[in-house]
């Protein structure tokens, strides 16, 4: 299938997000039967996946959530931090450690939103690239896959 893109510039990130979308779409087109997939690995032939590594079910229901994602946005503030309370705990306790001093770096840090913007920006465009590959690294793997089975 022939992954379709809109013309944004080669490295603007509405060009790697669309790209992204087309290629993760095309992957749930190809994989008709995901449970093919379970206790494979990406990067071995046949293997069966050590314990703590990711395996091929996993990595394709992640990418189809990010998908989502980056189609149509993130959850409400609301929702994402009742996701995250856990952590919000743990923040609030680090916080309440925190000294004054500590607060004042952590105000000019957030004065630099333009180096912040490009760090954020740059790491997100990387991501993307890599996610991107392994969507199409795991339709070709499924692929053979099932040219194996049949």
């Amino acid at each position: 299938m022939q992954v379709q893109t809109k013309h944004y510039p080669k490295n603007c990130l509405l060009t790697i997000m669309d790209r992204y979308s087309a290629v993760v779409r095309n992957m749930e087109q190809v994989v008709m039967l995901p449970s093919f997939l379970r206790d494979m690995q990406l990067n071995g032939q046949g293997q069966q996946a050590q314990d703590g590594a990711l395996d091929l079910y996993n990595c394709f229901t992640m990418l189809k959530a990010i998908r989502v994602d980056v189609d149509y946005g993130l959850l409400p503030r609301e929702d994402w931090w009742s996701k995250v309370a856990g952590v919000r705990a743990h923040e609030a306790e680090h916080e309440a450690a925190e000294t004054e001093e500590d607060k004042e770096e952590r105000v000019l840090g957030q004065l630099d939103l333009e180096a912040q913007f490009h760090l954020h920006f740059s790491s997100l465009h990387h991501i993307l690239t890599h996610l991107t590959l392994k969507a199409e690294e795991m339709t070709r793997k499924y692929q053979e896959i099932l040219g194996q089975a049949m």
